[in-house]
Formats: structure tokens, C-alpha cells, sequence
């Protein structure tokens, strides 16, 4: 049973490159992952793209809106899925990096949208998300607070690949939580 009262003392920032959203149907093209304390240093990192087939990698993709203003095979990003890792193996890799990090405390995970890289995790990494914290640092919903209601926007390149993007998520949380810094205590009512 997980302690809702344990303090985390780390975050596993996971960012995966999928075929499109759908975790059913779409397959995890490559995956980064980032230990971080709450001071945001690294503390320990992985990157791998999967094995997939070709055929079904540019199939999904060209059938997806997310993937239509980029190029399908970018920096030859498709060719490098031959050589990929099985996704039994990656999976493998991914705990024994939690386990590694985290010992028994269970990982709480961090970026942007996190819940669709969970779905995906739940779907295709069973075993991983049992190791998993049910709480999720979403990037994402403090977006939302801080441009509808403090008019703060965060740009960021859109780059799609895994380990650039975990980058740009922490980068963004360091942004908002630097613009608090600056801004003057409100006095007690």
C-alpha cells in the first residue's frame, strides 16, 4: 500500500514519442526518461527508440494529425527503429531504473500531458506501472493556470523526440515557478 503521506524526495520525468495518441492501437516509438531531485538536477537518465516495423510505424502516422506537419522520416528518426530495442527489453531497463532510484519509494511521474505517456505505460509496460506512484506531476495543468489566469506563456520548441522534450517540460516548471519568485507576497486579509 503506498503512503499518501510519504514525502517524494525525487521525480522520473518520462516523455514517449508514440504513433499517434490512441494507446490501444498506436505503438511507442521511443522513450527518455530523467531522475530529478526537486532542485531539478539530474540524477540519472535513459533513452531508447523500440523495435518497430516500418510499415506500421509510417501507416499510424500518416493516418494521424499529429504527425502531419512533420516529415515521417525526420533526422532518419524512422530508419533508427530497426535497430531499436524490444519493447519487453526497454521495459526491463525502465524498472531497474526505478528500482535503482527509488528503492521502495514508488515514482512519482512528471511532464507534460503525463497522463497519455501513462496511458500508454499501463497499456504496453504493465509491470513498470506497478511500480508508479498513482499521483503525476503534470506540467501541462499548471500551463493552463498560468495563461488563463496569470497571462504567462511559456514557448518552447516543438521538436518531438523524447529526451528534448522531458528538457523543455523541466525547463517550463523551472519558468513558472521562477516568475512566483518574483512576484510580490499579497498581504493577509
Amino acid at each position: 500500500m503506498i503512503d499518501k503521506h510519504a514525502l517524494p524526495t525525487k521525480l522520473l520525468w518520462v516523455d514517449l514519442e508514440m504513433t499517434g495518441l490512441d494507446a490501444e492501437h498506436d505503438v511507442i516509438l521511443e522513450v527518455a526518461a530523467e531522475i530529478t531531485d526537486f532542485d531539478f538536477k539530474t540524477l540519472a537518465s535513459y533513452e531508447a527508440c523500440l523495435r518497430q516495423p516500418r510499415e506500421i510505424v509510417v501507416e499510424r502516422m500518416r493516418k494521424n494529425i499529429w504527425w502531419q506537419d512533420y516529415p515521417v522520416n525526420r533526422d532518419g528518426f524512422i530508419d533508427k527503429l530497426a535497430d531499436g530495442k524490444p519493447s519487453e527489453q526497454v521495459e526491463r531497463e525502465l524498472i531497474a531504473l526505478v528500482a535503482e532510484h527509488f528503492g521502495a519509494e514508488p515514482a512519482i511521474l512528471a511532464g507534460n500531458s503525463i497522463h497519455n505517456d501513462r496511458n500508454f505505460i499501463k497499456q504496453w509496460w504493465p509491470q513498470l506501472d506497478l511500480k508508479l506512484h498513482y499521483r503525476m506531476l503534470d506540467v501541462s495543468s499548471l500551463k493552463i493556470v498560468m495563461q488563463g489566469k496569470y497571462g504567462q506563456e511559456f514557448e518552447k520548441k516543438e521538436v518531438h523526440r523524447a529526451f528534448d522534450d522531458i528538457q523543455a517540460s523541466i525547463a517550463e516548471l523551472q519558468h513558472y515557478l521562477e516568475w512566483f519568485k518574483t512576484q510580490p507576497a499579497e498581504p493577509a486579509a
